[in-house]
């Protein structure tokens, strides 16, 4: 089957990325959706703090989203709020939290308001949350839909989050859900003594969640695993040295050979399932380590992304190559849960343009090298790339990934 004949098909899985496809679709059954994606995507993926889970189970996602999006709000999914930005996955929502240890006496600063989500599950957990939103037009919305349901601890407003909340500080906590090139020297000043805060650090495309503890006015930090965040705005983002190059799309860490955090996950790729760093030159298609998938259950999430810069004015075409391995590879819960390499572009609202693939990959076989050619959209301005066995059954290997502009 070819990659045009797949497109239909995998517009519908590009559109399910993140989503465990066994969720309920009835509009009217939010708890019933929440309550399975919860224990699908948050517990089932390591999340321990019964209190941070209960707080997730009790905020409904569903009011901070778009209505254009409410039929995804309990997928574990980013999903646009609007002004470019998106509502983080609540999986990422749940991790982040559970890093900073809630206590019902904390006073915890937000960066980054977004929908309010974030602020509402932290909410029945800490004694006062402060939300700053840098964008306006989402800062109010943020308030109002807070007011509406009433989370009267919530206090937000709109400014900078480079430069804190001072006339509220110090705060016991702070979460940050933009990402900077480098922590500001303002939230390390309003972080209490003691305190701690958990905030995505990088490149655009490439950041690492770091747990900061601040200990007699100097910090303490600890990698913790790779992400994908939107920029950091206003001064965070006047003070960016390094920008991706959009006319020269690449990846990182493709060959896995580079892990952060004592988990050893994979630099560069986030939002992974079932998925880890196999360390064994003897298997390995070249260097020492690759990428292993393993799943059992038909449908469930097993996967692991990247996103890159691109211009689809200035490339027209991606060369994709890489080496791949499988074990008794079976579909999912349908015949469209098959395992592929699959290149998601977006435009410059991060709007879907659509998903071009190498593969399905079946059954057993061993090391093979693949290397296709496929078209970008003239609009893309940037992509995201998934592997794994996306819905499938079996086992998968994954090495020697790469992207690069080329012609047709």
């Amino acid at each position: 089957m070819s990659p045009n004949t797949l497109r239909p098909i995998l517009c519908c899985i590009a559109l399910l990325w993140l989503a465990n496809t066994a969720l309920g679709q009835s509009l009217g059954n939010w708890e019933e959706q929440r309550n399975r994606m919860v224990d699908d995507e948050v517990v089932g993926a390591g999340v321990e703090n019964e209190r941070v889970i209960e707080a997730i189970r009790s905020t409904p996602r569903h009011e901070f989203v778009p209505r254009s999006e409410r039929s995804r709000a309990y997928y574990d999914m980013a999903l646009p709020i609007g002004s470019q930005q998106t509502i983080s996955p609540p999986f990422i929502v749940a991790y982040m939290t559970e890093q900073i240890d809630p206590q019902p006496s904390d006073r915890v600063l937000e960066i980054g308001t977004g929908s309010g989500y974030q602020a509402a599950v932290l909410s029945g957990l800490v004694r006062d949350v402060y939300s700053i939103e840098i964008v306006p037009q989402l800062g109010r919305q943020a308030e109002k839909t807070l007011r509406r349901l009433k989370y009267k601890n919530v206090h937000t407003k709109i400014g900078d989050g480079f430069l804190g909340w001072p006339d509220a500080a110090p705060f016991d906590k702070i979460i940050v859900t933009c990402s900077p090139e480098k922590v500001p020297q303002p939230l390390i000043d309003q972080l209490a003594d003691d305190g701690l805060m958990i905030i995505p650090v990088g490149e655009r495309y490439q950041q690492n969640f770091y747990l900061f503890r601040k200990r007699d006015g100097e910090l303490e930090s600890e990698a913790l695993r790779a992400t994908l965040f939107v920029p950091m705005t206003g001064k965070a983002e006047d003070r960016r040295q390094r920008q991706p190059d959009p006319k020269n799309p690449e990846l990182v860490n493709g060959d896995f050979e580079s892990v952060v955090g004592e988990n050893e996950l994979p630099e560069g790729w986030h939002y992974l399932r079932q998925a880890e760093v196999i360390e064994n030159q003897s298997e390995a298609a070249q260097g020492q380590r690759y990428m292993h998938f393993a799943n059992e259950d038909p449908g469930r999430g097993c996967r692991a992304l990247q996103g890159f810069a691109i211009d689809g004015r200035a490339v027209s075409h991606l060369r994709v190559s890489f080496r791949i391995r499988g074990k008794t590879i079976r579909p999912g819960q349908d015949r469209t849960q098959w395992p592929y390499v699959a290149i998601t572009f977006y435009d410059k609202r991060r709007g879907m343009l659509g998903t071009e693939v190498v593969g399905p990959f079946r059954g057993t076989f061993d090391w093979t090298t693949y290397d296709r050619v496929i078209e970008v959209p003239v609009q893309s301005r940037e992509a995201i790339i998934r592997i794994g066995l996306l819905g499938a059954t079996g086992e998968l290997d994954v090495d020697g990934l790469n992207v690069a502009a080329t012609k047709p």
